[in-house]
């Protein structure tokens, strides 16, 4: 679960959903989503997952349906 987390984590920042994301070596991350914003303190992977679960299911309400 830890490198699922990881990876989500580099996938959020790089398009640009989240300003940082940071591994402590206790397993917890630190995650700021905007560039002045505060900083949050996540308490590992599982948390990490769900962060990223949150983000994209409010990228799919925001987007208009295609179909």
């Amino acid at each position: 679960m830890a490198t699922a987390a990881a990876a989500w984590a580099t996938v959020l920042v790089r398009r640009h959903l989240i300003h940082a994301m940071v591994p402590l070596p206790t397993g917890q991350w630190l995650v700021q989503h905007k560039p002045n914003g505060p900083v949050q303190l996540l308490e590992g992977p599982a948390a990490i997952l769900n962060l990223t679960a949150s983000i994209q299911r409010q990228l799919r309400t925001a987007r208009p349906d295609s179909r």
